[in-house]
C-alpha cells in the first residue's frame, strides 16, 4: 500500500515476504538510476511467483556499473522506464514484508525517492534486511556479503549481481538464516532468540553492566542478564 510513512525494519522471521533487489548506474540514490529491478514472491518459505524487468535509465551506464553486473547500454535499450515499471513492481509486492540484502542502506532509498518522484506517495511495506540478520546469526563470519552467506550456505553464486539470481540467493539465505534461529530456540547454538518477538538477542552495555537486549527494538524491549 502506498502512503507517507515507511515501514519498519522487522528483526523476525516471516514465512511470506517479497525478495526484491536493483541493479543501478551507481550507489548514490540521490543521482543513479535503476537499470534492473527483480522480485520473487514467497508463502510459506516457497518461491510461488517471479517478476523481473530491465529498466532503461534515459542515460549511459557507466562503464564501472557494467563490469559489476554486466549489463550495457545496448541491453536496456529498449527497455521500458521506471515510470513504467515501478507500478508494476508495487502492484505484485502486495502488502507483504520486503526482504533483500543491505535493502535498509541501499535499495530501499531507491524505492522511495522514486516512488515519491513517480507515484507522489511511497510504499509502507515492513521490510528485513538479511545483512542485519546475518551480522547478529552468524557474528563469527568475517564478512556478511551475500555471496559470502550464500557460499556458507551451500548455494550457488553463479549468476550474481543479477537482479534475479541475486533474489533466489537471497530467499535461500534467509531461509537459511531462519533455521539457524529456530535452532537457537532449541540450544544448538550460540545465538539467543527473543521469546517475545523471535528477533535475535544482542549483547548490550548498560549503566549496570552487559545485559542481552532484543534486537528489534525499540518495536520490543525484552532484556536477560548475563
Amino acid at each position: 500500500m502506498l502512503g507517507n510513512k515507511r515501514g519498519k525494519r522487522l528483526t523476525y522471521y516471516v514465512p511470506d515476504y517479497v525478495v526484491f533487489d536493483l541493479e543501478t548506474t551507481g550507489i548514490s540514490p540521490k543521482r543513479d538510476k535503476v537499470i534492473e529491478i527483480s522480485a520473487v514472491k514467497v508463502k510459506e518459505g516457497k518461491v510461488v511467483d517471479e517478476f523481473s524487468s530491465l529498466v532503461n535509465p534515459l542515460c549511459n551506464i557507466p562503464y564501472g556499473a557494467s563490469q559489476v553486473n554486466n549489463i550495457t547500454d545496448d541491453m536496456v535499450e529498449d527497455a521500458p522506464t521506471f515510470d513504467e515499471v515501478l507500478p508494476l513492481f508495487i502492484d505484485f509486492i502486495e502488502e507483504l514484508p520486503l526482504v533483500g540484502h543491505n535493502i535498509h542502506s541501499f535499495d530501499m532509498n531507491f524505492i522511495y525517492r522514486d516512488s515519491r518522484d513517480i507515484l507522489g506517495e511511497i510504499p509502507d511495506n515492513d521490510y528485513i534486511d538479511t545483512l542485519h540478520i546475518s551480522r547478529s546469526v552468524l557474528p563469527d563470519m568475517a564478512h556478511h556479503r551475500m555471496t559470502d552467506l550464500a557460499v556458507h550456505y551451500g548455494i550457488s553464486t553463479v549468476g550474481a549481481h543479477r537482479a534475479l539470481k541475486d533474489c533466489h540467493m537471497t530467499q535461500q539465505v534467509f531461509e537459511g538464516l531462519h533455521n539457524d534461529m529456530e535452532s537457537a530456540k532449541l540450544g544448538n547454538n550460540k545465538v539467543r532468540i527473543c521469546p517475545k518477538c523471535n528477533s535475535v538477542l544482542k549483547l548490550r552495555n548498560g549503566i549496570y553492566g552487559e545485559f542481552y537486549g532484543c534486537g528489534g527494538y525499540p518495536e520490543c524491549r525484552y532484556t536477560e542478564r548475563v
